[in-house]
C-alpha cells in the first residue's frame, strides 16, 4: 500500500474515533447494577430466595412474572418472602429481583368513600386513585414528647357505651365477644356516627368472607358514611401475606389524616383473624412455635400496630387516631393468648356476652366486664354528670337480679332497686346500626337516673324513650346544642327535661292499648 493511501486510511480510523467518543459523551455511559435472585423453595404463600444480598427487611421483591412479595426472614445463604399475591406461577428457579422499596399505601383525601386493598389497588370499580403521595405500611409510632393528653369524647352513638365506657379521641378501646354477639355492629355504628363531625374513619376488614364485606360497604353507603369513610379490605381468600399488611396499612391511611390536623377513627375487624394470618406465615417460615402455636413475637405485632394511635400535641397539629380492634372470643375465654394480649395493651375493653344476646338485651354489653381506663376524663360534662351513678347502680342490680333468680324472697327496697335496674336496662336498648346524639342521651340518662321510668310497665319503655327523644329535639334544642358542645346542664334545664320526660311516659302509656 502506498504512503498516501496508509496516510488517508489513518486519517478516516482517527475521524471514527473522535465520532464515537463525541457520541459517547451525548449518550452517556451510566450503568445499573440489579440484584437479580432465584427461587429455591416454596411452600403455599411463602419461599425462600438465594442471590439477594444487599436486600433489607421489609423490602419488596418483584418476581419474574409481576408479582409481589416482601422479604420477612434474612439467613446467612437465603431470603425467606412472603407473597402478597397468588403464587401461582412461582416455583424454584423463578428469577427475583429488589425493588429497593418497603411496602407502601396511597394516602390523601382521593382515598375517601373509596375501597382499596392493602396495596392500594381500588376494589370498587370506580376508576384509579387519584392520590398524590404513598406512605410506607410499617411507620414508627408517634414519640411521647410530641402526644397529648386524651381529653376530647368520640361519641359512638352507642348509649351504653357513650354512658358507662366513654371513648376519647386518640384512645384505643377493644371490643371482644364470641361469634354473632354484635361486634362489628357495635364498631359500624361508631362510624355512622360521625356523619356531620368532622371525624375521619377507616374500616379494615381482615379475613372476611366477601359477602359481608358487601354487606359493610352497603350499610355504609347507604347511611350516606362514605364519604367520610376509606374501607381497606384484605379477605379470607387473599393470600395471608395480605392480611396481615393489611392493618398496617388501614393505619398509615389514618395518619396522613391525622398529621394533618384532623380526627381519625380506625376500625380492625378483627385482629383475631390478622393473627391468625401471622400464625400462618410464621409457620410456613418455621419460626419456633409458642402458646397456641402463635410465634413469640404476636405481641409485637399489635404493640406496634395499636400504639400509632395516638392524640398529637397542638404543636404537632392536634390531630388524633382513635382505634376500635375487634378480637373474637371462644366460649367467653378473655384468657386465650390473643384476647389477653389485646386487653393489655389498648386502653378498656367493651365485653359483649352471648347470654345477654341469648335474651334479647342488645346491645349485649357486659357492665361487669368493660371497662375504659380513660374514663370520665374524656366524658361530656353533662353526660358524666347524669350516667356517673348510673354504673355501680346497674353492676348491683345485675347481682341482685341472678340472686332473685333462685326465688329467694327480698324486701322492698330491693324490689325497688331491680325494678329500677330493669328500666336502666330497657332506656339502654338499641337497634342495629341505630344511632343517638349526645344531647339525647344525656335526657334519657338524666331521665332514668332520676326515676322517672320506675314506674313505668315494660312494655310502654320502648315507646317512652322514643317519644322523650322526639320531644327533647323539637323543644330543647339549644339545650341539647349547649350540652353537645361541652356545656353542664343548669337547674332549670334538668327541671326542663325533667318535665318533658314525664310527659313523654304519659303520652306513650296512652297510646298503647
Amino acid at each position: 500500500m502506498a504512503l498516501d493511501d496508509r496516510t488517508d486510511l489513518a486519517r478516516e480510523v482517527l475521524a471514527g474515533l473522535e465520532a464515537l467518543d463525541a457520541s459517547r459523551d451525548r449518550v452517556g455511559t451510566a450503568l445499573a447494577v440489579d440484584e437479580v435472585g432465584v427461587v429455591t423453595f416454596t411452600a403455599g404463600d411463602v419461599c425462600r430466595v438465594r442471590g439477594l444480598p444487599g436486600v433489607a427487611v421489609d423490602e419488596v421483591v418483584r418476581f419474574e412474572n409481576g408479582r409481589l412479595g416482601v422479604a420477612a426472614d434474612l439467613g446467612e445463604d437465603e431470603v425467606g418472602v412472603t407473597l402478597l399475591e397468588s403464587g401461582a406461577g412461582i416455583g424454584a428457579g423463578t428469577r427475583v429481583s429488589r425493588t429497593g422499596s418497603v411496602l407502601g399505601v396511597p394516602v390523601g383525601e382521593a382515598l375517601l368513600g373509596r375501597v382499596i386493598d392493602p396495596l392500594g389497588r381500588p376494589l370498587d370499580e370506580r376508576g384509579p386513585l387519584a392520590a398524590e403521595r404513598r406512605l410506607p405500611v410499617e411507620r414508627p409510632a408517634t414519640p411521647i414528647f410530641e402526644r397529648g393528653p386524651v381529653t376530647r369524647p368520640l361519641q359512638t352513638g352507642v348509649k351504653v357505651v357513650d354512658a358507662l365506657f366513654p371513648i376519647g379521641r386518640g384512645q384505643r378501646e377493644l371490643i371482644v365477644g364470641d361469634r354473632q354477639t354484635g361486634k362489628s355492629t357495635l364498631a359500624l355504628t361508631a362510624v355512622l356516627a360521625q356523619r356531620g363531625t368532622g371525624v375521619r374513619c377507616v374500616y379494615c376488614s381482615v379475613g372476611q368472607r366477601g359477602a359481608q364485606v358487601a354487606r359493610t360497604v352497603a350499610a355504609l353507603a347507604a347511611a350516606g358514611a362514605m364519604e367520610h369513610t376509606t374501607v381497606v379490605v384484605a379477605g379470607a381468600h387473599e393470600p395471608p401475606g395480605l392480611r396481615q399488611v393489611a392493618p398496617f396499612a388501614a393505619t398509615s391511611v389514618g395518619e396522613a389524616f391525622m398529621e394533618e390536623g384532623h380526627d381519625v377513627l380506625v376500625v380492625y375487624d378483627d385482629l383475631t383473624q390478622h393473627a391468625r394470618a401471622y400464625r400462618e406465615l410464621s409457620l410456613l417460615l418455621k419460626r419456633p412455635p409458642g402458646r397456641e402455636a402463635y410465634p413469640g413475637d404476636v405481641f409485637y405485632l399489635h404493640a406496634r400496630l395499636l400504639e400509632r394511635a395516638t392524640q398529637l400535641s397542638p404543636a404537632r397539629g392536634g390531630g388524633s387516631l382513635t382505634a376500635l380492634p375487634i378480637v373474637e372470643t371462644q366460649e367467653r375465654n378473655l384468657s386465650a393468648y390473643v384476647p389477653t394480649n389485646l386487653i393489655s395493651i389498648t386502653d378498656g375493653q367493651v365485653v359483649l356476652s352471648p347470654d345477654l344476646v341469648a335474651r334479647g338485651v342488645m346491645p349485649a354489653v357486659d357492665i361487669g366486664l368493660s371497662v375504659s381506663r380513660v374514663g370520665g376524663k374524656a366524658q361530656l360534662p353533662a353526660l358524666r354528670a347524669v350516667a356517673g351513678r348510673l354504673r355501680l347502680a346497674y353492676a348491683q342490680f345485675e347481682e341482685l337480679e341472678r340472686f332473685a333468680r333462685f326465688g329467694a324472697d327480698v324486701d322492698e327496697a330491693t324490689q325497688r332497686t331491680l325494678q329500677r335496674g330493669r328500666r336502666v336496662r330497657a332506656s339502654f336498648a338499641q337497634g342495629a346500626l341505630e344511632t343517638v346524639a349526645a344531647g339525647q342521651q344525656v335526657a334519657l340518662m338524666l331521665a332514668v337516673g332520676e326515676g322517672v321510668f320506675d314506674d313505668a310497665p315494660p312494655r310502654v319503655m320502648s315507646a317512652a324513650v322514643a317519644r322523650l327523644a322526639e320531644l327533647a329535639a323539637r323543644e330543647h334544642g339549644e339545650t341539647l346544642a349547649r350540652v353537645e358542645a361541652g356545656a353542664a346542664l343548669s337547674d332549670e334545664e334538668r327541671g326542663a327535661l325533667l318535665a318533658s320526660a314525664r310527659r313523654a311516659l304519659a303520652e306513650a302509656s296512652a297510646e298503647l292499648p
